[in-house]
């Protein structure tokens, strides 16, 4: 699931036009791009993306940190409840979302860019509307291109034994001005409580490998690997920013958005994920060894090995490890140093700043941790902690798959 990011960021593509009828896939330069831009209703709360991060992952959360998550979510509730009228939903842990148009004429929805999975899912006209509430839906039957495919399904199961599940259509996908005429695009008739709350999400446009792809009998292509040969490069880049605006690149490496050369890691696609190896990893000027894990533009947290997160923590006055927070927190008015990891011998560093996520509640003096161990969800997962700290190539040639690092101007 879509979740965790220190800052929440809405992007909005630009060039969005309505679609008169199924057209060819149309690239202009063999290039496109969407911004990013803050969205200031986001409240983060760290034991929340914590929480996410073990669902994401098919892990079941602790039972001290489900306790936390769920009277964190009936405080709010209940403020939300007994306050003035609010035009607006409060936003719940919101993703990085993007509104892409589907159908044939063009029905918008906000969908998360997600590197961590493989899968483009709506909330459709078929969900309930006990689930629905609040979301954006796709109508196959108010669009004249959408065409139904018989007998394939799709399903994610979660770590708290929800799921999201459906059927399954084709129909022209349009993202930034670029159109896929028929992409695989499944329909929820069931939605998982994670994304119900989030009205603000209607569904996830996967940017992982195909081959986790959950349609069954017959996995279904990715929108990237569907638009990619049509591109000038095969790839796409990240350039997440630290509470101001960034932008995903496809088919283009722009190289004003990044200091220096761009190293690279090959990645391993066995599993499906953008897997890679940092060779090295330093804090506070002591030397570690390499860390192997997932680029994953959905998870906020920046999940690393639990003895890495604990040598972290070791350099940070007063920090300790929080079951009942799900992770290490900290006074906020500490000075965390940073990490830096090396990618095939370039150096990237989180700034210590970047680490501080979020205070446990508006107004509290202890802050929760961007760097977490990955004790109970087994994956080291490189999040937008780590992801926004650098400007991040993941180019897939279908030969040859690599991830490319490099330096960027902080803010």
């Amino acid at each position: 699931m879509r979740n965790m990011i220190a800052s929440v960021f809405v992007l909005f593509a630009a060039g969005f036009s309505g679609l008169a009828n199924a057209v060819p896939l149309q690239i202009n330069n063999g290039t496109f791009s969407v911004t990013t831009h803050p969205n200031p209703e986001f409240v983060a709360h760290g034991p929340t993306a914590m929480y996410k991060a073990y669902l994401k992952y098919g892990k079941t959360p602790p039972p001290a940190l489900l306790r936390t998550v769920t009277d964190y979510r009936a405080q709010k509730k209940a403020k939300r409840e007994s306050g003035s009228v609010v035009t607006t939903p409060e936003v719940l842990d919101q993703a990085w979302l993007t509104p892409v148009q589907i159908g044939t004429p063009g029905q918008t929805l906000n969908l998360d860019f997600d590197s961590g999975s493989s899968d483009l899912w709506v909330f459709s006209s078929s969900t309930p509307a006990s689930q629905s509430r609040g979301h954006s839906v796709f109508s196959p039957g108010k669009s004249s291109t959408a065409k139904e495919s018989p007998g394939y399904t799709w399903s994610i199961t979660y770590g708290d034994g929800s799921s999201s599940s459906g059927t399954v259509y084709t129909d022209v996908v349009d993202v930034g001005g670029l159109s896929f005429p028929s992409q695989a695009v499944e329909t929820a008739n069931r939605v998982s409580p994670e994304f119900t709350q989030e009205t603000n999400l209607d569904g996830l446009l996967g940017l992982g490998f195909s081959t986790i792809n959950a349609v069954k009998p017959t996995a279904q292509n990715t929108f990237f690997d569907n638009i990619k040969s049509d591109l000038n490069q095969p790839l796409w880049t990240v350039d997440l920013k630290h509470q101001e605006p960034g932008t995903y690149n496809f088919g283009n490496i722009n190289s004003s958005l990044h200091t220096g050369e761009i190293h690279y890691a090959i990645v391993n696609t066995r599993r499906g994920f953008w897997t890679f190896t940092a060779t090295s990893y330093s804090v506070g000027g002591a030397i570690g060894g390499s860390i192997t894990g997932i680029a994953d533009t959905g998870t906020t947290l920046a999940l690393l090995p639990t003895a890495v997160a604990k040598a972290y923590y070791s350099k940070v006055p007063d920090a300790l490890y929080d079951n009942s927070q799900g992770g290490y927190v900290f006074p906020c008015a500490a000075s965390l140093p940073d990490f830096t990891f090396t990618v095939g011998g370039g150096e990237i560093t989180i700034p210590g700043n970047y680490i501080n996520y979020a205070p446990l509640t508006p107004g509290s003096k202890t802050c929760f941790g961007g760097i977490q161990g990955n004790t109970g969800i087994g994956e080291v997962i490189f999040g937008d902690v780590a992801l926004k700290s650098a400007f991040v190539v993941f180019e897939n040639s279908g030969d040859t798959a690599r991830i490319g690092w490099a330096k960027k101007t902080l803010g």
